[in-house]
């Protein structure tokens, strides 16, 4: 089992940075790839952005390529979602998942093992 625990989330106004934590703990962090989905009021739960558990390689969606960044810190088994120039259409509630050995391009919601509460983001214009 894997406890994700999200921290970061918060009232910034439009152009502003937020960054978003997750901890995991409960097994071995290095084996799994991590991910940040976001789901607005009344939509459907999206793909934000995932780092691989091998080579750390970076997956985006198109909205935020260039704006958010995900990192992980294996030595604190957190992995982070730094986000700038934030849009009011950012606004989300942020759930950081974990999937394990997962070694695909793709990050689904039905491929990910675990998932956090999530944090609530709200951009204001």
């Amino acid at each position: 089992q894997v406890q994700l625990v999200e921290s970061g989330g918060g009232l910034v106004q439009a152009g502003g940075s937020l960054r978003l934590s997750c901890a995991a703990s409960g097994d071995t962090f290095t084996n799994y790839a991590m991910a940040w989905f976001r789901q607005g009021l009344g939509k459907e739960r999206e793909f934000v952005a995932g780092i691989s558990w091998r080579r750390g390689t970076t997956y985006y969606a198109d909205s935020v390529k260039g704006r958010f960044t995900i990192v992980r810190d294996n030595a604190k088994n957190t992995v982070y979602l730094q986000m700038s120039n934030l849009k009011p259409e950012d606004t989300a509630v942020y759930s950081c998942a974990a999937a394990q050995y997962h070694s695909g391009t793709q990050y689904h919601t039905d491929n990910m093992d675990y998932w956090g509460k999530g944090a609530l983001v709200t951009v204001s214009s």
